[in-house]
């Protein structure tokens, strides 16, 4: 054997790796596998715990800084009502809304039914929760933002800070505060305590701080004696004071009614009312609202309107504007508006005898002047005085307008270019069959055939003598040739609102049937005096709060509305009415004026509306039952007959403009007219053209079945017979010279005919339907022919749009 040593076998070395060296020590652990696909995208658990930690902590930091940082100051200046003080444009005062309408209580001297009342309609679970609601304020949000209406989520220890310590405005910073205040506040003070400052804080509407001055304002009682019933409503009216006022806003009784019972049966759900009292329980009527006597006058009417617009234009806040600390320059100036007072007072007032015509208790007068350059409203008359006659004439809606209606149908069609049934361009001297009770040619909603004043007929006469006259067989048919809807756009445009009760499109729209307003008119008017140009008008020139803080006004807003070849010849054709019209009473103004007269059916209000080129004034007389409130007829007022536009309307218009301008220099109209219209056709000679008021429309029935006239055949087909030709008007006088045309003056106003129910409008260019009719009521006397009849030398362009 041999001595050298054996070779041994080699041993496998436990904990390495294939292929890796050996490691001192204790062996190497396995890697961990890399993170691959979407598992990158998930959070490790580690991360999640650090980012849950991290956010606690500077939520806890967050809040013990902000506890300790915001302290409970003292109470704001807007915890306490100021008054809100109006002025002219040249900063003389009109009026201040009244002092601080607050009287403070203890809660022993609030009913329990009313706190509970006010607990079931705001926070049911007051006295027991904390002074934030976390839940109910990431409800709010939710629903504020998926569109089930703005909510604050505040419970009434929060209501409370921002009523007695903050103020109103809708800011993070503002929440942040009314956050931490509420927490302090809840360990500082009982629910008690609370509770009462939140009822002694609150707006209630009408004007009234606090819970005491609501009941008086809307029941005539002291707070501890308010019924489950009453104290019910006025929590209701936390939610929206102004609009759940069922006296001042009637058509919102259902939606108040709505609130009233959620209230309620929240009272019995938490046991603070006997379902056997829920159920005799009734709706209450509050009583009216009680005005103050520095209200009087003009007044009233000017606060009221001017609160509306601030609030309806999103100027001020209706709870901002209630607190007061307003100083309001409206636009309105003093020497016109005492210059329309007097001017009611001497054409119209002083003339009634209340005590031996009953009719005269009727009469309310209503009007607004407007500046056509700026839009501005300069003066307004709304009734004798605001505490015997509450209701606004200069913007109330509910009367018909009647035939100042029926420029905007002469505008409409200068503007589109319209056609008569024949394709006769529509302009001044464009003969119409002014037979009344005639039919509406090219209509296809059912026969229409309105009445003419007094059954007048006229015979062939051109549109500027339908004007003078205002003859409302002519404008129906021209509605129907222009399309009445688009008269009824122009109207919109010109200046009346789109939601102007019975502003529909029909044949009736040219009588006036629609119920626009005095400030409704003088705006659209101002428009055709500013050569088309419209502006919105406004009644506020500037607005401070506490003395230093000017609130942002809308920008003022100016277009081109309708052509200015449209407006301007609506002038012209109104400036004949003033000179030899229904509207000559307006010469006494003595200065260039174009204007309309106009009556309701009935004679339930006269109208005038015109304007000279610095002012636009509107003026209505309307007759209304002072106890009933129900529209009446005018027949006798004042010892006349009847009240037309010509008369009272156009008087007052006449003074009020004479003084109004009185030292201004005498301006006249700058117009551009549609092309022929500077020349006038020779008036109509027809033998029943007599004068007469020309603007009272009789009873038609427009859903009468139709007599199988429409189509030009008939008895009542223009142009039948010789007899309703204009004597040497047959086929167009070339050889005749131009005259100053127009009509025979009167002294009327006009009247509507209630329209037609049932059809509408064909819509569009009406004037394609039923073209071929030689009967279509605009036929050149009896031949027709190329020319448009009455003035020589113009050839027919027919342009269509």
């Amino acid at each position: 054997m041999s001595d050298e040593p054996q070779p041994q076998p080699q041993q496998p070395n436990r904990g390495w790796a294939s292929g890796a060296p050996e490691a001192a020590g204790k062996a190497k652990k396995p890697k961990r596998p890399k993170r691959t696909g979407w598992r990158r995208l998930i959070p490790t658990w580690r991360i999640v715990l650090s980012t849950v930690v991290i956010g606690l902590l500077l939520v806890v930091g967050g809040f013990f800084l902000g506890y300790h940082l915001v302290q409970i100051p003292a109470a704001n200046a807007l915890a306490t009502k100021q008054s809100n003080v109006y002025l002219y444009a040249d900063g003389t005062v009109l009026a201040r809304d009244g002092e601080v309408n607050r009287e403070s209580v203890g809660l022993a001297r609030i009913s329990k039914d009313a706190q509970h009342a006010v607990l079931a309609a705001e926070d049911r679970d007051f006295y027991t929760e904390s002074a934030i609601d976390p839940m109910a304020m990431v409800r709010a949000g939710w629903n504020t933002a998926t569109g089930k209406g703005k909510q604050s989520g505040s419970t009434i220890t929060q209501q409370y800070v921002k009523n007695y310590y903050l103020a109103q405005e809708q800011t993070v910073t503002r929440k942040v505060k009314e956050f931490f205040i509420s927490i302090k506040l809840d360990r500082e003070k009982s629910k008690d305590e609370i509770l009462e400052g939140y009822l002694n804080t609150s707006f209630f509407g009408r004007g009234a701080y606090g819970i005491q001055s609501a009941a008086q304002a809307y029941f005539g009682v002291d707070a501890k004696d308010l019924t489950a019933a009453q104290g019910a409503y006025l929590a209701s009216l936390l939610n929206a004071p102004s609009q759940y006022d069922v006296v001042a806003h009637p058509e919102n009784r259902p939606a108040a009614e709505a609130r009233w019972n959620y209230v309620m049966n929240g009272m019995v759900d938490k046991g603070w009312l006997s379902a056997s009292d829920r159920a005799a329980a009734k709706f209450p009527k509050p009583k009216q609202s009680t005005i103050s006597t520095n209200m009087s006058g003009q007044r009233g009417y000017v606060v009221n309107i001017v609160r509306k617009y601030l609030i309806e234009n999103g100027i001020v806040d209706e709870e901002e504007l209630g607190r007061g600390g307003y100083r309001i320059t409206t636009t309105l100036q003093k020497d016109k508006q005492d210059a329309f007072v007097k001017a009611v007072d001497d054409k119209l007032m002083s003339q009634l005898d209340k005590k031996e015509r009953k009719v005269d208790t009727y009469v309310r007068a209503g009007g607004a002047s407007v500046d056509p350059k700026t839009g501005k409203v300069v003066a307004m008359y709304n009734g004798i005085d605001y505490v015997k006659q509450y209701t606004p004439n200069a913007t109330r809606r509910d009367f018909q307008v009647g035939s100042t209606f029926k420029p905007f149908v002469f505008t409409s069609a200068v503007e589109n270019h319209s056609e008569t049934q024949s394709g006769r361009t529509i302009n001044p001297n464009t003969r119409y069959d002014g037979t009344s009770e005639r039919p509406v040619q090219g209509w296809a909603g059912g026969r229409y055939a309105p009445e003419n004043e007094d059954q007048r007929d006229y015979g062939h006469v051109t549109v500027r003598e339908a004007t003078d006259k205002s003859i409302n067989a002519v404008y129906a048919q021209m509605a129907v040739d222009v399309g009445s809807d688009k008269v009824m756009q122009t109207a919109i445009d010109l200046g009346l609102s789109k939601n102007t009760p019975e502003l529909t499109p029909s044949p009736s729209i040219a009588l006036g049937v629609a119920t626009a307003s005095p400030l409704d008119m003088a705006e659209a008017y101002a428009t055709l005096a500013n050569h088309g140009r419209h502006s919105t008008y406004t009644l506020v020139e500037k607005v401070m709060k506490d003395g230093k803080q000017e609130v942002e006004l809308p920008e003022r807003r100016e277009h081109q509305a309708v052509s200015r070849e449209a407006a301007d010849t609506t002038t012209s054709v109104l400036r004949s009415v003033v000179q030899n019209g229904t509207a000559s009473a307006a010469q006494a103004v003595g200065r260039p004026a174009a204007a309309k007269t106009g009556t309701a059916e009935e004679d339930t209000a006269a109208w005038f509306a015109g304007y000279t080129p610095d002012l636009a004034t509107v003026v209505a007389v309307m007759g209304q039952d002072p106890k009933t409130a129900a529209h009446k007829s005018l027949y006798g007022a004042m010892g006349l007959a009847r009240i037309n536009g010509g008369g009272a309307p156009a008087e007052i218009w006449s003074q009020y403009t004479r003084n109004a301008l009185e030292g201004e220099p005498v301006a006249d109209f700058d117009l551009q007219l549609q092309a022929g219209a500077d020349v006038t056709a020779p008036p109509s000679s027809d033998a029943s053209d007599e004068p007469g008021d020309g603007d009272e429309s009789g009873s038609s029935d427009p859903d009468a079945p139709s007599t199988g006239d429409e189509d030009g055949s008939g008895s009542d087909t223009p142009g039948d017979s010789g007899s309703s030709t204009p004597p040497g008007d047959s086929g167009g006088t070339e050889s005749d010279p131009p005259s100053t045309g127009g009509g025979t003056p009167g002294s009327g106003g006009p009247s509507t005919e209630p329209g037609p129910t049932g059809g509408g409008d064909s819509g569009g260019d009406d004037s394609s339907n039923g073209g071929t009719d030689p009967g279509g009521g605009d036929t050149d006397g009896a031949g027709g022919g190329d020319t448009d009849t009455g003035f020589p030398g113009i050839p027919v362009t027919p342009r269509r749009q």
